[in-house]
C-alpha cells in the first residue's frame, strides 16, 4: 500500500461522470428553492402557524434527508402526512441492505443541501475488511524479528481467514449508483438507479419514513406498475397526503404487504403477508441496466406520467451541472474541499421530525435525532458555508429542544458539556455576522444567559475560576465536560463533594481547567456582544466586565512562565504538566497577551510538540504516551505503528489522534490573534488530512490518525464513524482563509479573504454572507474577490491576507497583510476604480 502523500489530493467530488447523462424540458424544471425555502409560522400550504421558525413548505420531496436511508428520498405532503421511497439492494448472500447503511457507502456526491441533486454510490462489501488490513498482517509474518512471536502467530493465523473473508465479499461485489433531481415546485422527483455488476437485485420501496413508532400510516396499493399510497396528516388530522411512484421499466414482481417485516421477509425469499403497510417492486438488473422512475406527493393524488429513460437522464445531468453553478464549490489544492463539505453536509442533512425542519445529523452515521452537544455548533458553523437556511434551520432546532433526561431543565445545549453553550453561542453569533439575521440570536440569548448563570457551580473554591466537574473514575469520560473523554489531563484530577449547585449530580474536583476557563470567558465576551446588539445595555455591562475577570485571573493563575504555556493547575497551587492542544485555547478566548499568545506560536511549531505534516496531535508528541497504543516499528514500509485487526491502529483516542474540534480551535485562535501566515499552513494540513480519507475512502471520520501514512484509525472508519459530521471542521479551516465573516473584534459585517500560505492557487464560490453571493480566488501573485459577479477587489504582485472589509457604494476600507509589494485595487458599484501600492507587511487602507 503507497503511503499518502501529504497534499498530493485531487478529484474529491465523488464519482462523477460514471454514470452522467443528459437533460430534458419535457420534465418539469428542478426547484431551485423548492422544498427547502424559509417559510414563516402558517407560510406553508396545509401548515399550522404553530410551527416554529424556520420551517419547510409543503408538499415536499427531498433525497436522503431520514437518517441513513441514503438511497431514498422523503416526502412530506398535506398536513404533515409522510412516505418514504427507498432502494434496496438484496446481496448474494441473501441479506438486504435497506437503511442504516452507513458502512455500505462508497462514494457521495455531488450533492446539493437543498435536495435539487443527490448522487450515491452503495456496495454490498461493507469494508469491514481491507487491503490495508490484508497488508499489515502480511508485513508482520514477514518481518518476524520485528515483532513478538505471539504477534506473528496471532497474524498467522488470522491472515488466511481475513482473506478468504475479503475475496469472497469481492466476489459477491454489487454496486448500485442511485441519482435523484427534484422537479416541479419541489414535490416530485425523477431518478435512476444503475448496477454496476451482472445479477443485481434491486427493490423499489415505498412506505412510511419512521413508521408507526412516530405515529404514521399509511396505505399503499398497485395501479399496474405504479405505486400509490395515502397518509393522513400528524399535524392537521384532517388533511391527507397522496403519494404515486411510476417506473419505466417492468419489475420482476410487485406486491403490498402488511408490515415491512413481511416484506424483508419476501424480499429474502420467504412468504410476507399481502397487506397495505408498504409495497415493493423488484428487478433483477445486469452490469450498466438502469431502473428509472419518477414519484410525487400532493394533496391529491398526483398524475405521474411514465418518464422516459432519456428525459430522466438529461434532467439529472441539468441537475448535476447546476450544483457547481448555484452551490459551494471551488478549485485548488485547498479549494477543492469546498466540493466535499458541500456534498458531506448534504449527506448529512435530516429531517426533524417533531419540529419539521432540516438539521445536520452528528456523528454515528446516522441516528440519535439532534445532538444538543458541542458536535452540532461546529455543524453549524461549517452548514454557515454551505446552506443559510440549513444552518439557520439547525441552530434554531437546536433551541427548541427539551432538556435531555436526568440532566438541568434547560432547553437547548447540553448541560453536561460545560463547553456546549460556550460553542452553541459561538455558533449562534456566527450566524449574525456572516447572515446579519437577528432570529436566532434573539431566540438562543436567554438559553444561553441561563447556562451561564448555572456555570460558577463549578468553581469550587469560590475564586472566579471553574474546576472540572467529576465523572467519575470510569475510562471513557473524566474529560466529558469539555468532549475530552480521556485526555491524560484529567487522569489525576480528585473528586471534591459541592454543596448546592443547579441540582446537577456532579461533584466538583480540585483542577482548575484552562480550556474550561477559556470556553467560560468565550461565552461571557460573546453573550456581550449579543446584548449589544439586542440593545440590553445593562446585561452588555455584565458580561463585559465577567469577561475581564476571567481574563485577569486565568493569566495570574494559569500562565506556566518557565514553561511558557497555559496548564491547569490544582487547588493547592501544583500543576498539571501534561501538554495538550488546549494549552492553545486561550488564544480562541482571546485571552493570551500579545507576547504570550506569540510564545504559544513558537510551541505550537516546534516539530518536537505538535507541529509536522499533520497537526494537531491530541497530545505533544514528546509525551511519552504519544501514540502508545501500538508497537513501533521505524523499518516499516506501511505502518509506523500496528496493533491487531480488530483493535485499531496506532494512536489511542487521547494519546495523539488528531480531532476535528481542536484543530478547528486551536485554527481560529492562531487566525484571532493576526498570524495569518501560519493560520495558512494549520489549515493546509488540515484540509489535507481530510482529503486524504475522502479521496482514497469516500469518508469522513470521526478523528485522524495523526502520522501521515498510516492506515486511518480504525475505531473511526472500521464502523458507523465513517460519516461523523464534525469531522467538516477540517476542510472548513482551509475554506474560512479563503472567505470568511468577522467573528471577533471589530464590525460584524466585515469579510475577511485571502490567505498567505495556501498552496497553489485557491478558489470558493457561491458562499452566501448578508445578502450577497462572493467568490474568492487567492494565489501567489493575484486574490480576486467577487460580489454578485462582480470583481469588486483585486490585488496583483504578492500574497495577501484582508480583514475588517467593508465595501461601500463609492469605496472600501480594510487591513491588508502582504507577503510582497502589492497593486490594490477597488471597484465600487459607483465611481471610478480606486487603486493603491501596499508595501510587505500590514498597513490599513481606505480608498
Amino acid at each position: 500500500m503507497p503511503r499518502r502523500s501529504f497534499l498530493k489530493v485531487a478529484g474529491a467530488t465523488g464519482i462523477g461522470g460514471s454514470v452522467a447523462a443528459l437533460a430534458s424540458d419535457n420534465i418539469a424544471a428542478a426547484a431551485t428553492g423548492g422544498a427547502e425555502a424559509d417559510a414563516a409560522p402558517g407560510a406553508s400550504g396545509g401548515h399550522p402557524a404553530a410551527l416554529p421558525y424556520p420551517t419547510l413548505k409543503r408538499p415536499f420531496a427531498m433525497p436522503g434527508v431520514k437518517e441513513q436511508d441514503w438511497t431514498g428520498a422523503l416526502f412530506v405532503g398535506e398536513g404533515e402526512s409522510r412516505f418514504a421511497v427507498r432502494v434496496v439492494l438484496l446481496t448474494e448472500a441473501g441479506t438486504v441492505i435497506r437503511e442504516k447503511m452507513t458502512n455500505n457507502l462508497w462514494r457521495i456526491g455531488p450533492m446539493a443541501p437543498d435536495g435539487s441533486f443527490k448522487q450515491v454510490h452503495i456496495s454490498s462489501d461493507d469494508r469491514s475488511v481491507t487491503p490495508a488490513h490484508l497488508e499489515a498482517l502480511q508485513e508482520v509474518i514477514a518481518h518476524p524479528d520485528w515483532f513478538s512471536a505471539d504477534e506473528v502467530t496471532d497474524a498467522t493465523a488470522k491472515l488466511p481467514v481475513l482473506q478468504a473473508k475479503y475475496d469472497l465479499a469481492q466476489a459477491q461485489k454489487r454496486d448500485l449508483v442511485v441519482r435523484y433531481a427534484r422537479t416541479g415546485d419541489g414535490s416530485s422527483v425523477v431518478a435512476t438507479v444503475t448496477a454496476l455488476a451482472d445479477d443485481t437485485t434491486v427493490f423499489l420501496e415505498v412506505g412510511t419514513p419512521w413508521g408507526a413508532a412516530a405515529g404514521e400510516s399509511a396505505a399503499f396499493a398497485l395501479d399496474g406498475h405504479d405505486v400509490t399510497g395515502s397518509a393522513p396528516g400528524l399535524v392537521d388530522t384532517a388533511s391527507t397526503g397522496h403519494i404515486r411512484l411510476t417506473p419505466a421499466e417492468r419489475p420482476v414482481s410487485a406486491a403490498c404487504y402488511a408490515s415491512v417485516a413481511d416484506l424483508t421477509a419476501a424480499m429474502t425469499g420467504g412468504t410476507g403477508a399481502p397487506g397495505t403497510a408498504t409495497a415493493a417492486l423488484r428487478y433483477d438488473l445486469g452490469k450498466g441496466e438502469s431502473i428509472t422512475f419518477a414519484a410525487a406527493v400532493g394533496g391529491r393524488p398526483p398524475t405521474v406520467g411514465t418518464p422516459e429513460p432519456h428525459e430522466v437522464e438529461r434532467r439529472l445531468a441539468t441537475a448535476q451541472a447546476a450544483i457547481r453553478a448555484t452551490q459551494l464549490t471551488g478549485s485548488g489544492p485547498v479549494g477543492q474541499a469546498a466540493d466535499a463539505v458541500r456534498d458531506a453536509l448534504s449527506l448529512n442533512t435530516n429531517y426533524d421530525k417533531d419540529f419539521h425542519r432540516n438539521y445536520v445529523l452528528w456523528g454515528w452515521g446516522g441516528g440519535g435525532g439532534l445532538f444538543t452537544g458541542w458536535d452540532s455548533s461546529f455543524d453549524c458553523i461549517d452548514a454557515g458555508l454551505v446552506s443559510q437556511t440549513l444552518a439557520t434551520q439547525h441552530e434554531t432546532d437546536v433551541f427548541d429542544q427539551p432538556a435531555p433526561p436526568n440532566q438541568v431543565d434547560l432547553k437547548g445545549p447540553r448541560y453536561d458539556q460545560e463547553n456546549s453553550a460556550p460553542m452553541h453561542a459561538y455558533a449562534v453569533w456566527r450566524l449574525y455576522t456572516k447572515f446579519g439575521d437577528r432570529g436566532v440570536l434573539e431566540k438562543a440569548y436567554p438559553h444561553l444567559v441561563t447556562f451561564h448563570d448555572l456555570m460558577p457551580e463549578w468553581d469550587a473554591d469560590g475564586d472566579g475560576l471553574l474546576e472540572a466537574p467529576y465523572f467519575g473514575d470510569r475510562v471513557g469520560g473524566r474529560g466529558n465536560h469539555l468532549g475530552l473523554d480521556d485526555l491524560p489531563v484529567y487522569a489525576d484530577y480528585q473528586r471534591v463533594p459541592k454543596a448546592g449547585g443547579s441540582g446537577d449530580p456532579r461533584d466538583n474536583t480540585n483542577l482548575t481547567d484552562v480550556p474550561l476557563n477559556a470556553y467560560y470567558a468565550l461565552l461571557a465576551e460573546t453573550l456581550a456582544k449579543m446584548a449589544r446588539v439586542l440593545g440590553r445595555s445593562a446585561d452588555a455591562r455584565r458580561f463585559a466586565a465577567q469577561y475581564a475577570t476571567i481574563k485577569r485571573l486565568l493569566n495570574e493563575r494559569l500562565w506556566h512562565p518557565g514553561k511558557g504555556l497555559y496548564l491547569s493547575r490544582y487547588l493547592d497551587g501544583t500543576w498539571n504538566e501534561v501538554v495538550t492542544p488546549t494549552v492553545f485555547y486561550p488564544l480562541f478566548a482571546g485571552i493570551a497577551t500579545p507576547e504570550r499568545a506569540r510564545t504559544l506560536i513558537t510551541h505550537l511549531l516546534d516539530p518536537q510538540m505538535f507541529w509536522g505534516d499533520y497537526v494537531v496531535p491530541s497530545i505533544a508528541r514528546n509525551d511519552p504516551t504519544y501514540c502508545s497504543g501500538g508497537p513501533v516499528h521505524p523499518k516499516s514500509e506501511h505502518f509506523r505503528f500496528f496493533d491487531r485487526y480488530g483493535e485499531g491502529t496506532a494512536p489511542e483516542q487521547w494519546k495523539g489522534a488528531i480531532w476535528p474540534p481542536m484543530n478547528a480551535t486551536v485554527y481560529d485562535g492562531v487566525k484571532r490573534y493576526g498570524f495569518d501566515d501560519v493560520a495558512g499552513m494549520f489549515a493546509t494540513r488540515s484540509t489535507a488530512m481530510y482529503l486524504d480519507s475522502w479521496t482514497n475512502d469516500g469518508w469522513f471520520p470521526e478523528s485522524f490518525d495523526p502520522e501521515p501514512g498510516q492506515s486511518i484509525m480504525g475505531p473511526a472508519v472500521d464502523t458507523a464513524w465513517r460519516t461523523y459530521s464534525w469531522s467538516n471542521a477540517m476542510p472548513v479551516q482551509g475554506l474560512h482563509e479563503l472567505l470568511s465573516d468577522n467573528p471577533w473584534d471589530g464590525d460584524p459585517s466585515a469579510l475577511m479573504f485571502g490567505s498567505l500560505s495556501l498552496p497553489g492557487t485557491n478558489s470558493i464560490s457561491n458562499v452566501q454572507m448578508r445578502g450577497h453571493r462572493y467568490d474568492v480566488s487567492a494565489g501567489p501573485d493575484r486574490t480576486t474577490l467577487a460580489r454578485d459577479g462582480k470583481v469588486v477587489f483585486r490585488a496583483t504582485g504578492a500574497r495577501v491576507a484582508v480583514r475588517n472589509f467593508l465595501l461601500t457604494d463609492t469605496g472600501a476600507s480594510f487591513d491588508l497583510t502582504a507577503d510582497g509589494v502589492a497593486h490594490v485595487e477597488v471597484l465600487p458599484a459607483h465611481g471610478r476604480p480606486r487603486s493603491s501600492k501596499a508595501a510587505k507587511g500590514r498597513s490599513h487602507i481606505r480608498l
